[in-house]
């Protein structure tokens, strides 16, 4: 999961609870995995994600949740075209 910026992380957040009850209720596991790839990430780190980003998300992941992104703290909104 890539909970976003802003919103998405409080609509994330939720969207969690509602997929972990349906996973009980199907008798199914579910296992999630938080990324901080966002605004602040961006903020504190200089890039949108690390360098072998893609990669892992290609291959150890079977889905991918990505909350809103966008954050006025970054105006040409790089983090979120990368």
């Amino acid at each position: 999961m890539i909970p976003g910026d802003g919103i998405g992380k409080d609509v994330t957040t939720e969207a969690v609870k509602v997929l972990r009850a349906v996973a009980d209720v199907a008798g199914r596991g579910l296992d999630l995995e938080m990324l901080p790839w966002g605004a602040d990430y961006y903020l504190e780190t200089g890039i949108s994600m690390p360098p072998n980003g893609y990669a892992m998300l290609r291959d150890d992941f079977d889905a991918i949740y990505v909350g809103a992104l966008g954050d006025p703290r970054v105006p040409d909104m790089r983090h979120a075209r990368d």
